[in-house]
């Protein structure tokens, strides 16, 4: 039965392919969807409490980036996962590309969540360009192109929004999303 296992690879690539599409037209900003609800909403909240829910929103947000990042990108990455020949390679590879293209949605989400709170936003504004250059990394990760630099850019900027975050009063933990979460 040596053409079974051929036929498993096509057919564990064609459904991983998938998922990577159906997770990338799935994934849109947050803006689209805020729009929609906020005028669907009652218009009795304060100021104060859109400051407080812009800041939850954020530390969430930015925690699941931050958790992701971690567990499927930084952590096989020095335990050698990336490396070729290494066990489990492939794998470590798609989840790390899902986890990337994931991390950067929430780092969108948590960006765009920071302009609600006047002290977050100041805090965050200068981080939108750092966000941005990770746009890529996700699809290089997946093709196993990634190399020191790209962990550390994500390392980098999950740091300085960890930063930003505990300088504006809204301290991100990580929050490891499950698996099926990064799929979409």
């Amino acid at each position: 039965m040596p053409s079974s296992v051929p036929l498993r690879r096509l057919l564990v690539a064609l459904l991983l392919s998938c998922t990577v599409l159906v997770s990338a037209t799935a994934c849109g900003s947050d803006d689209d969807s805020s729009s929609a609800s906020s005028s669907a909403s009652p218009t009795g909240t304060s100021s104060a409490e859109a400051q407080k829910f812009a800041k939850t929103r954020f530390v969430a947000n930015a925690g699941v980036a931050a958790g992701a990042t971690y567990q499927w990108i930084v952590k096989p990455y020095r335990a050698g996962k990336f490396k070729k020949g290494a066990d489990g390679r492939t794998f470590a590879l798609v989840k790390a590309g899902l986890a990337g293209g994931f991390a950067y949605n929430r780092l969108k989400a948590a960006s765009a969540n920071a302009k609600g709170d006047p002290l977050l936003s100041k805090a965050v504004a200068p981080l939108t360009a750092g966000i941005e250059s990770l746009k890529g990394l996700g699809t290089k990760l997946r093709k196993g192109e990634a190399g020191e630099g790209d962990i550390g850019a994500f390392e980098s900027v999950i740091n300085s929004i960890k930063g930003a975050g505990k300088s504006a009063g809204a301290e991100v933990k990580d929050k490891v999303p499950s698996a099926s979460q990064l799929g979409g």
